[in-house]
């Protein structure tokens, strides 16, 4: 199983990777689909199940379809551009993707939140639809979004199928002993032969000008979370708090005195910006969730911004390695919180963070693969409870501390030698065992835990 580096970090929009970007990119394939059949449609219509359904207006799924369907995808999406679309659609009634024409569609009758049973599948399940113009079923397709903004129809999730499943690659390691197996053998690092992996597919300018542009929008996303203040959507009335902590921050470096945990606050102050921006609606990158999108980043902040030895020159480094252990996780366990928790979003991301850091701090493999232990066996057990279905709370904070605890784990590391007693490969089936029996309550669909014991108003 290859995942690619820009598999795992994708470029979207907020609030949600699974509930946001998934359902766009779903209805931009159906789009596709549509085009390539021999039907000619005069409207759409589409139903939303599971956690999709009990969470998907808090999560903004229903403009993501109606968005989506529109023509409207997530790497190229324009916010201007989309309010207006909506705007015309709940006017007209009709979406318009390029290709197909005014295709009838009111949002009001032909977006269903289905609150029954989850489909089959998967907890994240949609249906889409092609009618006639009497209303008669032209073309249905049923998506699952499997988390991380990756999208799959139902007969590939039968059949186990991926985009990125069948590319030959020169270290094709499925678990984390293949991998280290495979740098003992090669002499390579975890980044080195990340790196070879992701040449044979994409070639080395594609590759480090993608992971150029990732850092790009992670780093704009960081500023605008700094500067920008306000109350959050949503009706929680949950104010941007990322400003004024930054300001306090910066404030005290002229001081003779300062705090000596400042450093946990400047971590926690990277990464709720990042997901304050992602609760407002605005450009994140998946990382591997839009859930989870500020922890990542704000370890690479708090690491060029802190560190003495850093350098922006070995910031592949850190992206490659991170990507490895997204891939492990996603391919053995599971980057959903509809599937698996929390422990599957901000736990797979402090793993992820803990050991990009491991790595170029000078950590050897084993280091590394010790630091990604120590940071996702910490959250294991963790739920997904949004209040109100919001990404906002208890969200925005817990990326702040999954950031510090991977900073930490990675430290850790770097005081042993690499012997440890709980392999990665245990804690990541450990965490695929919990998500299952985990009670759904617990598993992004606002039905237990915080969503239910704090009021929603």
């Amino acid at each position: 199983m290859f995942l690619s580096v820009f598999d795992i970090f994708k470029l979207g929009i907020g609030p949600s990777s699974s509930h946001t970007v998934g359902p766009m990119v779903a209805a931009a394939r159906f789009l596709e689909t549509l085009r390539r059949s021999p039907f000619r449609a005069h409207g759409l219509g589409a139903s939303l199940h599971g956690s999709l359904a009990f969470t998907g207006v808090g999560h903004a799924t229903d403009r993501a379809v109606i968005l989506g369907l529109a023509g409207f995808e997530p790497a190229s999406y324009d916010a201007d551009a989309a309010e207006a679309a909506l705007a015309e659609i709940s006017q007209s009634h009709h979406v318009a993707p390029d290709g197909l024409g005014p295709l009838a569609f009111d949002p009001k009758l032909d977006l269903i939140f289905d609150y029954g049973p989850a489909l089959a599948g998967h907890s994240n399940g949609m249906k889409l639809v092609a009618k006639d113009a009497q209303g008669d079923v032209l073309l249905q397709e049923t998506y699952y979004s499997i988390g991380g903004g990756f999208v799959v129809t139902e007969a590939e999730l039968d059949r186990d199928v991926e985009p990125a499943a069948q590319i030959a690659v020169p270290y094709p390691f499925r678990s984390a002993a293949q991998m280290l197996e495979m740098a003992r053998a090669s002499g390579k690092s975890i980044a080195e032969m990340k790196r070879a992996n992701e040449i044979a597919h994409h070639g080395h300018s594609g590759l480090e000008q993608g992971i150029a542009r990732l850092w790009q929008v992670m780093s704009d996303c960081i500023e605008r979370g700094l500067a920008s203040e306000g109350i959050l959507p949503g009706g929680l009335n949950v104010k941007r708090r990322a400003p004024a902590i930054h300001a306090a921050l910066m404030a005290e470096r002229g001081m003779n005195i300062v705090p000596p945990h400042s450093v946990n606050d400047w971590i926690l102050t990277y990464a709720m910006a990042v997901n304050e921006e992602n609760a407002a609606g605005g450009q994140v990158v998946t990382a591997p969730t839009n859930g989870a999108a500020g922890v990542l980043p704000a370890v690479i902040r708090y690491w060029l911004d802190h560190v003495p030895s850093a350098s922006t020159a070995r910031l592949p480094e850190f992206f490659l390695t991170a990507a490895a252990i997204g891939g492990l996780v996603k391919t053995n366990a599971s980057i959903s919180g509809a599937e698996a928790g929390c422990q599957a979003e901000v736990g797979s991301a402090s793993a992820m963070a803990a050991a990009g850091l491991a790595a170029v701090m000078g950590g050897t493999p084993e280091q590394v693969e010790n630091a990604a232990e120590i940071a996702l066996e910490h959250h294991l057990g963790m739920t997904c409870d949004p209040v109100k279905g919001l990404v906002q709370v208890p969200c925005i904070e817990r990326n702040g501390l999954g950031a510090i605890k991977a900073v930490s784990a990675a430290s850790l590391s770097l005081r042993g030698d690499g012997t440890h007693l709980v392999p990665l490969d245990a804690c990541i089936e450990t965490m695929r065992q919990t998500g299952q029996d985990m009670s759904d309550k617990y598993k992004e669909t606002a039905l237990g835990g915080l969503a239910v014991n704090v009021p929603n108003c």
